[in-house]
């Protein structure tokens, strides 16, 4: 079941339908919509993509289709439905997108032994928690509940490759 989801063809798909459903979530939806326009749930769904892919290379391809699927129908939805997105957005998101292979790369490792595997694992929750606190405002009920799943996974639970 893990190599039907964990491909690059099921994640781009996968992206697809969750780029549609946060965007829809974003005109329908104010509780779901403001979790799915914030990064904390997108790392938590990166680390967990990343962390149970194969390899490191699988990882990065992995979570490059994810990201390139989600920003394509979400986006898309949003000229479709007349949304307002300035440049600005739409560029740090594509820059996050094209970064991610990279950040997965670091993330597969977090489930190694050493020093400097926790201190990238500690790295990912702080920029959980600094996205929210600086882009969002502050920390909401849904960031300390995907944190302590971020914690959980980075640093407690046993992943076999």
């Amino acid at each position: 079941m893990k190599k039907i989801i964990l491909n690059p063809i099921s994640l781009f798909i996968l992206g697809l339908i969750l780029g549609v459903v946060s965007r829809l979530a974003d005109i329908y939806t104010q509780n779901i919509g403001n979790i799915l326009s914030e990064m904390a749930i997108w790392i938590l769904f990166g680390v967990l993509i990343s962390i149970y892919s194969q390899s490191k290379e699988k990882a990065m391809l992995n979570i490059f289709t994810f990201c390139i699927g989600m920003l394509t129908t979400y986006y898309f939805i949003a000229f479709i439905t007349k949304g307002f997105y300035s440049n600005i957005i739409i560029a740090g998101w594509t820059i996050f997108a094209f970064c991610s292979p990279l950040l997965a790369y670091f993330t597969w490792m977090t489930k190694e032994n050493g020093v400097l595997f926790k201190i990238i694992s500690i790295c990912i929750i702080l920029v959980s928690v600094l996205s929210s606190i600086i882009l969002f405002d502050r920390l909401r009920i849904y960031d300390f509940i995907i944190n302590i799943i971020l914690i959980y996974y980075l640093f407690f639970k046993k992943i076999e490759r």
